[in-house]
């Protein structure tokens, strides 16, 4: 990367973001981090240099609208975006097993969350990105997969991630005409010892449970050599395709 790159991480609360801006941070230390984060700066990374961390909460359109409309002002543009917002479950409601576990509220509070709130950052893309080579990646699941569906259940979070792929994969369409350069990745970083999976863990195979640190590592060695021609990208952690 040159000296001049900016990148722009969303979701900095999370363990994974925490490591993608440590390991940003040391592979390209004279990278411009920017951080989007609805809660303070993590103590776990003082130490980081940052462009800037912005407080904001995603699901906020106009928010999102205001944060850009800053950045437009100001002449930013990113060479790479990455998202690593997602929820799968709260205290007020878990995944579904069953068709009548399904309630509407709790489907809307996850879609919002992992559909709506990638949707107000990636439509400002074309704003938001450099002309030459940037990447837009968002963190999928593999449960998002309409065609590798097999064991059912999780109604909310795969429909979610199904939408958030269509998403990915409807703006491919429309920014091959308008940033012919820029590759979008759905990215499914496996089961990853965080909150998220913590009490889905238990049939987790030790091997396939995988730290903040490596998931951050995979990506960031992978997004390289992912290509404008073959995409949008839908991958795992390993870097192999994921069939839509």
């Amino acid at each position: 990367m040159s000296e001049t790159d900016n990148i722009l991480i969303i979701g900095g609360g999370s363990a994974i973001a925490t490591e993608l801006i440590r390991q940003t941070s040391a592979n390209d230390p004279s990278a411009h981090l920017y951080v989007v984060s609805r809660s303070q700066r993590s103590d776990a990374i003082t130490d980081v240099s940052l462009a800037d961390w912005i407080e904001l909460d995603s699901t906020d359109a106009d928010a999102v609208a205001e944060q850009v409309s800053q950045w437009r002002e100001q002449g930013v543009l990113f060479n790479r975006v990455i998202s690593t917002i997602g929820v799968l479950h709260s205290e007020q409601f878990h995944p579904e097993k069953r068709l009548e576990d399904i309630d509407i509220n709790a489907l809307m509070q996850v879609f919002t969350v992992n559909t709506a709130s990638n949707a107000n950052w990636l439509k400002y893309a074309p704003q938001l990105l450099v002309k030459q080579r940037a990447e837009w990646v968002v963190f999928s699941a593999r449960v998002g997969s309409i065609s590798d569906n097999r064991l059912g259940g999780w109604y909310s979070y795969r429909m979610s991630k199904a939408a958030l792929n269509m998403l990915v994969k409807t703006a491919a369409v429309e920014l091959q005409r308008r940033l012919k350069q820029a590759v979008l990745v759905s990215y499914h970083p496996g089961t990853v010892d965080t909150p998220l999976s913590e009490p889905f863990q238990a049939n987790v195979k030790p091997e396939k449970l995988f730290t903040p640190a490596f998931t951050a590592k995979q990506l960031l060695t992978i997004l390289p050599e992912l290509t404008v021609e073959r995409g949008p990208h839908y991958i795992d952690w390993q870097g192999e395709p994921i069939p839509w």
